[in-house]
């Protein structure tokens, strides 16, 4: 089986002390958290506690920790608990797996803590590649990942978009380098993951994608295993419910890392060759701590200007012609404010081509909340001007989010920029390079590579000096 390491610094300590569990090596602790699962519960921790005890070469603990459940649940996890050695039970009286993982990671004596989800939709050979780097001290955290190459994956299609565009926004919104956030399949060194969790505010479903964010910017080494992974029909995840907190989870981790507030006390090591670390890993993309308040304030504005819009124009036509002409006019000014301001883009060079890709943006703008409001109207016909722009503020909030990562990834793109250090991805778009200089040597032109953090001169055959240093992160 073939494995992925997302960061590349090293861990952030040494291996786990070896602590004495009958003499027999590092104790790994593995959670499943259940609500309302009384019907696949038995099976599922009898056939993890089989498979575990028969080809798992380190000693384990299961604990099965029931949040609120309102079957029979609680009943069949205590009479597993009694049954089956190495078993125990918990009972939280609040739901919310991120708060039960919590309860049960932050009390752990053991060297290694994992999870899985109940119904087991994870090939189970896959949780010893899971955790052995965290053993040997190799990696921090452990991921199972259902997107990497090697995997096998099983499921809708419905299902299968949801995570590939949630894990999209993860990687161009935050500049997340793991490729699956979701999957109920994860690890962690017990020492890190006590010295993260009180840095981690959502108890819930984006408990784990707030854990390995926070964990990248911080530094450590996240290693992932592609996974075999079976769809489960009967699973009681609400999508859209999940989805729409995810998003909010989203906004409010980018929050904390504008303003500095999305770390925790972790040490680490110094990275090979003597570099301070991970902390240039833990950075923003290039450019994007300047332009995500720039997007904010031109993004509240156009909102503000919008809903003005809407309720004067209200007056004359319908909600939907309304808020159409609305979002015509509002998005000529913002793409334009985007483009001069967030971009950093002068000039009416290429003008003309953006704002009509802006327009592509606005469209799903569009879309969105003219969905949003005539769902509205079909189900409340009555509905009040009030509730129409609360569905109008809460369709135009997602769109605003989608129009930055089509701004960042496409419209705006250095590479579709005729001048690269001009473009989304320079920390100095909108002004000029100071170290910019024209190259001495005959034959060269200076050329700003988007991604690295010194300029690189390329000769006019499209080869680059074999002397020259080129630094920075990887094309």
């Amino acid at each position: 089986m073939s494995h992925l390491v997302t960061e590349r610094g090293t861990p952030a300590g040494p291996p786990p002390p070896v602590h004495d569990h009958g003499g027999r090596g590092r104790l790994v602790e593995v959670v499943i958290p259940v609500y309302n699962e009384e019907r696949v519960l038995a099976a599922s921790v009898r056939r993890l506690h089989a498979y575990l005890a028969d080809t798992f070469p380190y000693p384990f603990r299961i604990t099965i920790a029931d949040n609120a459940s309102t079957d029979g649940t609680w009943r069949a996890a205590r009479e597993l608990a009694a049954r089956l050695d190495r078993v125990t039970a918990v009972h939280l009286e609040r739901k919310g797996r991120g708060r039960a993982l919590r309860h049960v990671w932050s009390t752990s004596d053991a060297d290694v803590v994992a999870y899985m989800d109940v119904d087991l939709s994870t090939d189970l050979d896959a949780f010893l590649p899971l955790v052995a780097p965290l053993i040997s001290g190799h990696s921090d955290l452990a991921i199972g990942s259902r997107l990497t190459r090697g995997s096998a994956v099983v499921r809708g299609p419905r299902r299968e978009v949801i995570s590939r565009c949630y894990n999209l926004l993860l990687r161009t919104a935050l500049a997340a380098r793991f490729s699956d956030a979701q999957c109920g399949f994860k690890a962690a060194r017990t020492e890190i993951v006590q010295a993260l969790l009180p840095s981690v505010e959502d108890e819930e479903w984006f408990f784990d994608t707030e854990l390995l964010l926070l964990a990248e910017r911080n530094g450590l080494r996240i290693h992932e295993v592609p996974v075999d992974w079976v769809d489960d029909p009967d699973s009681r995840v609400d999508v859209v419910r999940t989805a729409r907190d995810d998003l909010r989870g989203m906004a409010r981790v980018a929050r904390r890392m504008l303003t500095g507030a999305f770390r925790a006390p972790v040490g680490r090591r110094p990275a090979p060759g003597g570099e301070g670390g991970a902390e240039g890993g833990a950075a923003l993309p290039a450019g994007m701590a300047r332009q995500l308040p720039a997007f904010a304030v031109i993004g509240a504005v156009s909102t503000l200007a919008q809903l003005v819009l809407f309720v004067l124009l209200r007056l004359v036509m319908g909600p939907l012609w309304a808020n159409a002409a609305s979002l015509v006019v509002t998005t000529v000014g913002n793409t334009a404010a985007n483009r001069r301001f967030t971009f950093g883009v002068t000039g009416t060079r290429r003008a003309l081509r953006q704002q009509l890709e802006g327009g592509a943006a606005f469209l799903l703008g569009l879309a969105l909340s003219t969905g949003g409001l005539a769902l509205l109207h079909a189900a409340a016909p009555g509905a009040s001007r009030a509730v129409e722009v609360a569905a109008l503020i809460a369709a135009n909030a997602v769109a605003t989010l989608v129009r930055f990562l089509l701004m960042r990834a496409w419209i705006f793109h250095p590479r579709r920029l005729g001048d690269p250090a001009e473009g989304a991805g320079s920390p100095h778009a909108g002004a000029p390079r100071p170290d910019s200089r024209p190259d001495s040597r005959p034959g060269t032109r200076p050329t700003t590579c988007p991604d690295a953090r010194t300029d690189v001169a390329i000769s006019l055959d499209g080869r680059a000096p074999a002397a020259e240093e080129t630094g920075g992160n990887r094309p």
